[in-house]
């Protein structure tokens, strides 16, 4: 079973949904992008994973056109296994497979229903 291990919070003010998730929730922010800023809901390992099960991190982006809605994040052992599969049940990709720092790779693929999902696949080194 794959499951969710990240989500993302799109914002008009990144300033402003900073502190509201901050100061509501108590999440720790960092912002070393302008457009895109990753949120700690929770403690974690040097690597950023969180220390508790079942809990997930996420980010805060700028919104755009594409980026309308919260959005989750599925970590899958292949995107490019995956993506036939979601074609084959009625799904697409929007926006193609990028490598990340070396570490991961991600696609965003819209479901059946037109919902924007991520998916994310570790890099073995």
């Amino acid at each position: 079973m794959d499951k969710v291990v990240h989500f993302e919070l799109p914002a008009e003010n990144m300033e402003r949904a900073k502190k509201f998730y901050s100061s509501v929730f108590g999440w720790s922010i960092s912002t070393n992008d302008p457009q895109y800023f990753l949120v700690s809901t929770t403690k974690t390992t040097g690597q950023g994973m969180p220390l508790e099960p079942g809990a997930i991190n996420g980010g805060i982006m700028k919104k755009t056109e594409k980026a309308q809605t919260p959005m989750i994040v599925i970590e899958v052992p292949s995107i490019d296994s995956y993506l036939k599969k979601i074609e084959k049940a009625g799904g697409k990709l929007v926006r193609p497979k990028v490598n990340i720092h070396d570490m991961l790779y991600y696609a965003r693929i819209a479901d059946s229903e037109g919902n924007i999902v991520g998916i994310v696949e570790n890099i073995k080194h």
